[in-house]
Parts: C-alpha cells; sequence; structure tokens
C-alpha cells in the first residue's frame, strides 16, 4: 500500500517509484510541509529493495512554481530534522540561515546523493526553487512547453539557493540568465545540456517511466557506481564548495534587503500582491 501524504504522491510502478507534487492550486510551490514529505517519499524509496528508480512529478499544469513564499510555515521548525540546523526563530540571520540550511541546501544536497537514479520529468512552468527540485535529480525530461526561470535576481537575490547554474547552464549562459531574469524553454536547456531529452507534454510521463525501466533493467550496483562517479567528478570540480560560496552570498543579500527595506527580498521586484506593507519580522529574517 502506497504512504498517504497531504502535499504529494507516492505511487510505485514495477520498480519504479514515482514521486508527484500534488499542490496543483499553488503551481506545486514549495512549502515547508512539501519539502518534509519529499524528503521522506525520497528515504522511502531508497530504503525499499522493489524499488530502483525514481522519478519527480509535478500535478497540474505545472512542474514547480519554486519556493512558497506565502506558505504560513515557512519560520516553523518542523519536528522531522533532516540535518542539524535548528532554531529558526533566531534574531537577526542567524534563523534565516538556520532554516535555509536546513530546508534548502542541505536538502537539496541530500537528495542529490540518493543512492537511487533519479529523474525530473518537467512541464509547464519549473520557476526558481523548481529547478532546485529538478537540478538535484540525475536526468531531467522536459515536455515541449516547458519554461525554466531563475527570478530571483529581480528580488535583490543572486540566485536560489542550490546555486548549480554554472554547471547547468554553462558559466556566459548562467550570468546572461541570472543577470537578465529571462526564460529559457525546453528546446534551449537541451541545447545546454541541461535537459537529457524533450518529449510532446502527452507523452512526458510515459517516456519518463521507459527511460526509469531501461535503467532499472541493468545491474544495480553499476548504476549506483556510475552515480556517485559523476557526482564525485563534479565535486571535483567545486561545485560543492562553489554552492557554499554562493549561499553565503544570498544570505549576505537577504541581510542587505532587510536593513534596506524591512524584508529579506527587494519588495520592487515582488508582484504587487506580495509586496509587504510593513516589515516582515526584520529582526528574524
Amino acid at each position: 500500500m502506497n504512504p498517504q501524504f497531504s502535499t504529494i504522491r507516492y505511487e510505485t510502478r514495477g520498480s519504479v517509484a514515482w514521486i508527484v507534487m500534488d499542490r496543483p492550486e499553488k503551481r506545486n510551490a514549495q512549502s515547508v510541509p512539501m519539502t518534509y514529505e519529499l524528503n521522506e517519499a525520497f528515504d522511502l524509496a531508497a530504503r525499499d529493495d522493489e524499488i530502483a528508480v525514481i522519478v519527480l512529478a509535478g500535478e497540474g499544469e505545472h512542474f514547480s512554481a519554486g519556493h512558497d513564499i506565502t506558505d504560513p510555515h515557512r519560520f516553523e521548525e518542523d519536528e522531522r530534522r533532516a540535518g542539524t540546523w535548528a532554531g529558526w526563530d533566531a534574531p537577526g540571520v542567524e534563523g534565516r540561515l538556520a532554516r535555509e540550511h536546513e530546508i534548502y541546501l542541505d536538502m537539496c544536497k541530500r537528495w542529490r546523493d540518493l543512492p537511487k537514479p533519479t529523474i525530473a520529468a518537467v512541464h509547464g512552468r519549473c520557476i526558481g526553487g523548481g529547478l532546485m527540485l529538478a537540478w538535484v535529480c540525475d536526468l531531467i525530461i522536459a515536455s515541449e512547453d516547458a519554461v525554466f526561470l531563475d527570478p530571483v535576481v529581480e528580488f535583490g537575490v543572486n540566485g536560489v539557493e542550490w546555486f548549480a547554474h554554472p554547471w547547468e547552464l554553462g558559466p556566459r549562459k548562467a550570468k546572461e540568465l541570472l543577470m537578465t531574469a529571462e526564460s529559457w524553454d525546453a528546446r534551449t536547456a537541451e541545447s545546454l545540456g541541461m535537459v537529457n531529452h524533450v518529449v510532446p507534454r502527452g507523452e512526458l510521463r510515459d517516456f519518463a517511466q521507459a527511460l526509469a525501466e531501461k535503467i532499472a533493467s541493468k545491474p544495480q550496483l553499476a548504476v549506483k557506481l556510475v552515480k556517485q562517479s559523476v557526482n564525485a567528478a563534479t565535486d571535483a570540480q567545486g561545485q560543492w564548495t562553489a554552492m557554499q560560496t554562493s549561499f553565503g552570498l544570498h544570505q549576505l543579500a537577504h541581510a542587505h534587503n532587510v536593513l534596506r527595506f524591512g524584508h529579506p527580498m527587494d519588495p520592487s521586484g515582488l508582484p504587487p500582491a506580495l509586496r509587504p506593507a510593513a516589515p516582515d519580522r526584520p529582526e528574524g529574517s
């Protein structure tokens, strides 16, 4: 029997586990409860000897709209801990640093290092934090209508917390797409090496399942060792060290915005409905 979650669905199809983000009314924006349910589902699949490959997908019109900055739980520590960072309510930058380490940077590193291969099946919009969810997967399959975007320079921040942009896009394209906050389509993502395959929207899940089954048919230890070998290569290139630096700069940007605007993001770049009428937790941001 598949477990029950409130923000995602967990399904098995033979040796393939499907983790489906299921907040279509929020365009699958990532709330704190969703983060921990995703973590539980990834753990469940990783520990199930019958599962060889994991697919991450989204319900509704879009893969993910990114972080849910309207989430009422965004400053509440969850009892389901995946790391050692605590003290989300600490004053100054300390609380935000702890929170974003736990639910963004360290969680993404944990998912990226899962011992089993993972595939992201991306359709519609994949924005900001949605990129993080796709980029931690080993392979990405995109539908022809997929659009990718990291717009956070508009909010006075250098990029989302899992700063894989130079590896996913190449350094010059990463600079251009971040500095301009422009989107890129599925074919562009494929040409940059970020996406493995682009398929019609109606074929996305069948294609992902077929690819997962092909991988599942191979000797599983060899597949795991391939994943570790390629990840080790990017680590040797300095990816994790660079990410820790960019994460620190991300926190610097938040602190600057709090001092200047009373909000961790530059309000002028936020949609009008999300612009704060008053400073938003300036002491604990």
